[in-house]
């Protein structure tokens, strides 16, 4: 029986640090763009007031300040104590599986460091102030912030992820090995954090 390592085992001291410090700054830096966002809008602008920056988009796309007590995109108004509770359940989810992506997610820990940049931001949120302020207006798409946008957008690429890597399993179950895939993987390799 052969015993098999997990890629956290098999890293130095130094490349740990490394890697837990890029997912600190990719929250922190989350974090930060929400909260100073947050913070600009609620010192211009009253509540519910809307400020279009570009005046001839503002069918599409205005600065609407909102309070969600509920989950994001103002979904389930009424449920702000259990979203902090999900909020911090799924960060400390994020943290642990983050020591388990091995040195070539580097897509992944991107989108890790996102969800729980945004994730957090809306905590910090919840606690201050018992409610998340909203404030990005786009088009019939109901009022959202930074923090949201960091965890749909954490997601969208995790969805990618695993589509490639469903799609690189078929063609290896099937023994295809196409030029493109292996330059992908070279890219993917020289782009990891170390």
């Amino acid at each position: 029986m052969t015993h098999q390592t997990s890629p956290a085992a098999s890293r130095t001291p130094h490349q740990t640090a490394v890697r837990w410090l890029a997912l600190a700054c990719m929250a922190a830096l989350a974090i930060l763009t929400d909260q100073l966002s947050k913070a600009y809008v609620v010192r211009h602008l009253d509540l519910y007031e809307s400020w279009a920056p570009v005046p001839a988009l503002e069918q599409v796309f205005r600065f609407t300040y909102v309070r969600n007590t509920g989950a994001a995109f103002g979904l389930f108004p009424q449920g702000g104590a259990i979203f902090l509770i999900i909020a911090v359940i799924v960060s400390v989810i994020i943290v642990y599986y983050y020591r388990q992506v091995s040195s070539e997610g580097w897509l992944i820990r991107l989108a890790l460091g996102l969800q729980l940049g945004g994730a957090l931001g809306n905590v910090i949120d919840r606690v201050r102030l018992g409610y998340v302020v909203d404030f990005l207006d786009v088009w019939r798409w109901p009022v959202f912030n930074v923090a949201d946008s960091c965890i749909v957008v954490g997601v969208g690429l995790l969805i990618l992820v695993m589509l490639r890597e469903e799609r690189r399993s078929r063609r290896d179950a099937a023994g295809e090995t196409t030029d493109e895939d292996s330059a992908l993987d070279q890219r993917s390799e020289q782009a990891s954090w170390r």
